[in-house]
C-alpha cells in the first residue's frame, strides 16, 4: 500500500563514511584528494555496495577532510544553536578559544567527521549547564562561560547578582 511519488526535478544526497581512511591518508599538502586514494575509495564503494545500487548513483563526489579552522566553524555553529534555546530564559553562552580548540580536538573524528562533536558537546557541556539550570543555580539573564583548563572542559557561571561560581555539578 505504498503511495508513489515523482522524483522529477529531484536531488538526492546521500553521504557515507566509506573509505574515509583513505581520503585521511592520500590527502595533499594542499588538501586535495590524491588520484590512489580516490582509487582505493571507490574499490572500498564497490565492495559494499552492490553494482546494481552504484548504477543508479548519477554521481560520487568525495570531499576532502575538514581542516582545524572548518572543525571550530562548527563547533561554534553547535555553540549558537545552544544559545538560541538559552535565550529564552536571557541567558548568555560565552566560549573561550581555548573551549572552542580542545573541544574541536577531542570531540571530533577523522572517520567519523563532525557527528561526534555534537556527543562530545552535549556530554561534557550541555549536561552541566542542564544540571545548575535544575538545580537552580543559574538564574535568568546568567551569563555561562564555557572554557578550557588543563585538558578539561570548565563551565562557570555569574548569575546577575552575584560573583562568578564555578558549575555546581
Amino acid at each position: 500500500q505504498g503511495r508513489t511519488v515523482d522524483f522529477r526535478n529531484t536531488v538526492i544526497i546521500m553521504t557515507s563514511n566509506v573509505g574515509s581512511e583513505y581520503l585521511l591518508e592520500g590527502a595533499t599538502a594542499k588538501g586535495e584528494i590524491a588520484p590512489d586514494a580516490r582509487a582505493r575509495v571507490m574499490a572500498d564503494l564497490r565492495s559494499r555496495f552492490r553494482p546494481e545500487f552504484l548504477n543508479r548513483v548519477d554521481e560520487i563526489v568525495l570531499f576532502k577532510p575538514l581542516t582545524e579552522a572548518e572543525i571550530e566553524q562548527i563547533v561554534e555553529l553547535m555553540f549558537d544553536e545552544l544559545r538560541a534555546r538559552l535565550a529564552d530564559r536571557r541567558i548568555t553562552l560565552d566560549v573561550t578559544e581555548q573551549a572552542r580548540r580542545l573541544i574541536a580536538a577531542e570531540g571530533f573524528d577523522p572517520i567519523y567527521g563532525a557527528r561526534p562533536l555534537r556527543r562530545f558537546i552535549s556530554r561534557e557541556v550541555e549536561t552541566r549547564i542542564g544540571r545548575t539550570l535544575i538545580a537552580g543555580d543559574v538564574h535568568d539573564g546568567a551569563v555561562i562561560t564555557v572554557d578550557a583548563h588543563d585538558g578539561e572542559i570548565a563551565v562557570t557561571y555569574q548569575n546577575p547578582t552575584s560573583a562568578a561560581r564555578p558549575e555546581a555539578a
